[in-house]
């Protein structure tokens, strides 16, 4: 159990091995695909690389751990485990809430994968969220919406889902399990990608699905072995041993996104700043109720599409790039994405930069704009 530890002992606490004399104090990585069988057939931890492996068991132990779950199943990316655990949860008939102002892909997958198989599919904004869920089967929330940063009102949310028998999936990719843990606040399956600040380096692509109820799980464990959206081995080695660090650089990340807002709503050349941690934002009474860090991303606009590229390039630190989480902070322009935001809309992932530097040079680049 991590209750009661700070974020960074969560994280090392998570990661550690078994304490046996003579052997390493960091887990090892296990690149196997096919291992000994036993003549007593099923008695075998592992048998073919792709239904399970012991680099899996460490990372899913230490995710589990994290968000509070009893079990966490890795995968190949953020959107195997998300397909994954909505092909779980719904079937033809079924009625399924996404977010349209969330992830763009999952809407894409959404509308081309499961609405011709008869799955109603419904879109509703973070606002919209709450009325879209009655009557429905089942509900995907993202909180913080990636990239407009709202927060949904998780505990509210459940509430709803539980009096119709819904399931709630809560993807937490943006907050992360240090933000806050979405099964203590009533969701049945917590989705995400830890090709983002859990890994932090930008140079792996994971996923993970964690949760308590065993026939979903094992509903979850099923599809992932016919499927094939499996995690190599070596990759999961590499999310357990970044996410020892996680507390560190979450903690940076969060503390230079919140410099980055206050610094910038103040900017003429900045028309508006979405942050869940400043008290002026609209989301700001719901993520101080249920959120314990308010995550590494900023949503700034600008007056054009031209303005976030000479924004880019009139820095020495930004880096153009999609994704987020990374050591380096990025930016990256939505709209180009299909997003619906405006075109000078701009996701700013903060990265674990000294946070003088860093706002000194992002001031300077819009200076120069």
């Amino acid at each position: 159990m991590l209750d009661g530890y700070g974020d960074s002992t969560r994280a090392v606490k998570a990661v550690s091995s078994q304490a046996i004399p003579g052997q390493p104090v960091g887990p090892a990585p296990v690149p196997a695909a096919a291992f000994h069988l036993s003549a007593d057939e099923g008695s075998e931890p592992d048998t073919y690389g792709r239904s399970s492996n012991p680099s899996w068991r460490q990372l899913e132990s230490a995710l589990a751990q994290l968000e509070g779950a009893t079990i966490a199943l890795s995968f190949g990316s953020g959107m195997a485990a998300i397909s994954a655990a909505l092909r779980a949860v719904v079937r033809p008939g079924s009625a399924l809430v996404v977010p349209s102002d969330g992830y763009y892909q999952v809407r894409r997958f959404a509308a081309e994968c499961l609405a011709p198989l008869g799955i109603t599919v419904r879109e509703a904004t973070a606002a919209q969220i709450y009325d879209a869920a009655e009557g429905a089967d089942a509900v995907l929330a993202e909180t913080p919406t990636n990239p407009g940063l709202d927060v949904v009102d998780l505990h509210r949310l459940a509430g709803i889902c539980r009096r119709n028998g819904a399931r709630l999936l809560v993807d937490n990719t943006t907050a992360t399990p240090l933000g806050h843990q979405p099964l203590s606040l009533g969701a049945d399956l917590v989705v995400a990608s830890a090709t983002k600040a859990l890994s932090g380096h930008s140079d792996l692509l994971a996923g993970y699905v964690a949760g308590s109820h065993p026939e979903l799980m094992s509903a979850l464990e099923r599809e992932r072995l016919l499927a094939g959206a499996i995690l190599g081995p070596f990759e999961a080695w590499l999310v357990l041993r970044s996410i020892g660090s996680v507390g560190l650089r979450f903690a940076r990340q969060c503390q230079n996104a919140m410099a980055l807002a206050t610094a910038l709503r103040s900017h003429p050349a900045v028309r508006s700043v979405r942050y869940p941690g400043l008290p002026e934002d609209p989301s700001y009474p719901v993520a101080t109720a249920q959120m314990r860090k308010f995550g590494g991303l900023v949503g700034v606009e600008l007056a054009d599409a031209d303005a976030v590229h000479h924004l880019a390039q009139g820095s020495e630190l930004l880096v153009a790039s999609t994704s987020f989480g990374g050591l380096h902070t990025s930016v990256d322009r939505r709209a180009r994405w299909g997003d619906a935001v405006a075109a000078g809309f701009a996701r700013i992932s903060a990265g674990i930069e000294d946070t003088d530097d860093l706002v000194a040079d992002v001031l300077a680049a819009l200076d120069r704009g």
